[in-house]
């Protein structure tokens, strides 16, 4: 089989195609970057490119949806301190009545469609198309990113006020979808953390989650090609959300159910995950890491498969276990003989 470019790749797994090479990217946060978009920009291709990964999922700090809202966020700075909450935007009931629709080009929103747009030029610079994703969250989860766990008293409180809110953060989210799509993505990394069962039931998600899960779904599904939705926790509400209108699932295969092998029993989408980010890419040693990748891809099999970690990596996870990971798919997840020289390339790692 030819060699295949990256989106042509990409392409092809999300369609449960043959490829030449199971396609294969890593994430992970960037605390010292990601207050500035062009910084976050240079050093995400560079990363991309360092290891020769196929796809960049855009990497904003995990509070950017709230910022914007009067959630006052503590900045660290440093390569492995992500920010945390300081203060919530929302503190009592009635304070949800006080969020307004925001634009998508607005205040922190709009510096992470900077990010998209940095990274359009880049990939057009460097020549080969590379796919990139956008991260969004899903309206509930940016409720609890904005005012912490007390959104499951309040959903029960006062139900009509926080759907209200849920609309109010559906819509800003569609208008940064809107400007991202401008800026050149090729999809979305859909995110939720609150569809578990740990902090819902069926009946609860189904009425504050997927209404609103599903607004946002619309407003990019027929624009776009590359699109994920990633069950962030465990004991995760997989076939509701395997089902959602995604090319793409993405969840904590390792320690999660179902395993890589069950999921393909209940959903055709294509599977991104085989990858312990922390206890075997993070942890582990050369040796580790290439048996994981071989494990991954005899559960997942090379159709409709990408390798990627269940969640975003350790900042400080040693450079040669992610040579190490990119080495392993072209050796285990490839249809296409080794180059010459392959060989020295993967003992020169041990």
């Amino acid at each position: 089989m030819k060699k295949m470019t990256k989106k042509e790749r990409v392409l092809a797994a999300l369609n449960g195609q043959s490829v030449d090479r199971v396609p294969v990217s890593i994430w992970l946060h960037y605390p010292h970057k990601d207050q500035d978009p062009k910084s976050l920009a240079d050093i995400q291709m560079y990363f991309t490119e360092k290891y020769d990964f196929d796809f960049i999922k855009l990497m904003p700090f995990g509070l950017y949806s709230v910022q914007d809202w009067g959630c006052k966020v503590k900045i660290f700075g440093t390569h492995n301190q992500p920010p945390i909450v300081d203060e919530v935007g929302i503190n009592c009931i009635d304070d949800w009545n006080n969020l307004e629709v925001l634009p998508g080009w607005y205040g922190t929103l709009g510096k992470q469609v900077q990010l998209a747009e940095h990274v359009n030029k880049l990939i057009q610079k460097g020549g080969e198309e590379i796919p990139f994703v956008q991260t969004i969250f899903s309206p509930l989860t940016t409720a609890r990113k904005l005012a912490g766990d007390r959104i499951f008293e309040d959903m029960k409180a006062a139900p009509e006020v926080f759907h209200k809110a849920l609309q109010v953060i559906t819509d800003t989210t569609i208008n940064f979808i809107n400007e991202n799509i401008k800026a050149g993505v090729s999809g979305f990394f859909f995110a939720t953390q609150c569809a578990t069962y740990e902090l819902m039931t069926d009946e609860e998600y189904d009425e504050f989650g997927v209404k609103y899960d599903l607004q946002l779904f619309d407003a990019y599904k027929d624009k776009t090609y590359f699109n994920i939705v990633h069950i962030h926790g465990d004991d995760v509400m997989f076939e509701k959300l395997a089902n959602y209108p995604a090319n793409c699932v993405n969840w904590h295969d390792r320690w999660v159910s179902p395993s890589l092998s069950e999921a393909r029993k209940i959903t055709n989408k294509c599977l991104l995950g085989g990858l312990n980010e922390h206890e075997v890419l993070f942890k582990g040693n050369v040796d580790d890491i290439y048996t994981h990748v071989q494990e991954a891809v005899k559960l997942a099999g090379t159709k409709g498969f990408m390798l990627g970690p269940g969640c975003v990596a350790d900042p400080d996870t040693p450079d040669i276990n992610y040579y190490a990971a990119r080495l392993a798919i072209e050796r285990f997840g490839s249809n296409v003989v080794a180059d010459e020289g392959y060989e020295e390339e993967v003992a020169a790692t041990k």
